[in-house]
């Protein structure tokens, strides 16, 4: 069932398609189906106000304007010949950081530094006792100092190995 009061026809002569949610061209005003709405698709008489692209550099970023008539990729050419600041010895480099760990040439992108000494080093160096740490008397927490602790606690208990009884006496385990 057809209910002609609802929606609008397509303003398209070979269309006239009844739309229930019709569109509103924002440059000539018309009303377009969803096929039509485009500039291109109903060929607006006023898309040059509306459809305007300007291209970028590529090297600078700036915004290059183009007349009416010009081919976009000639004048971005003649921009980038001329009058373009992009300067390669200015950019950033992206990797500055370099680790401070003797014989260590890794950069990271960003600091990473340590917490006892606050020198900068790569992810591999990162802790204090993989860069040989001097910054503090005490380079571990007491969780960590309890940690190294029980770790060498259970290295000694191995077979064949030193171990320190509670006696203060070295044995020999076998």
């Amino acid at each position: 069932m057809e209910l002609p009061w609802l929606g609008e026809h397509c303003s398209e002569r070979a269309c006239k398609q009844l739309d229930f949610l019709p569109l509103k061209c924002d440059a000539c005003g018309e009303v377009f189906c969803k096929d039509h709405i485009r500039y291109d698709d109903h060929k607006c008489s006023s898309a040059y106000k509306k459809n305007v692209q300007v291209p970028v550099c590529p090297l600078c970023n700036a915004p290059i304007p183009v007349q009416k008539g010009e081919i976009p990729d000639v004048v971005v050419g003649a921009h980038m010949d001329k009058d373009c600041k992009y300067n390669p010895a200015q950019q950033k480099r992206i990797f500055t950081n370099k680790c401070l760990k003797p014989g260590c040439k890794r950069k990271e992108m960003m600091k990473v530094l340590c917490e006892q000494c606050g020198l900068n080093f790569c992810i591999k160096h990162r802790h204090p006792l993989d860069h040989d740490c001097k910054g503090s008397s005490h380079p571990t927490s007491k969780a960590g100092y309890a940690a190294l602790m029980r770790a060498s606690h259970t290295a000694l208990k191995s077979p064949g190995a030193i171990g320190v009884p509670s006696n203060g006496n070295l044995q020999h385990n076998r």
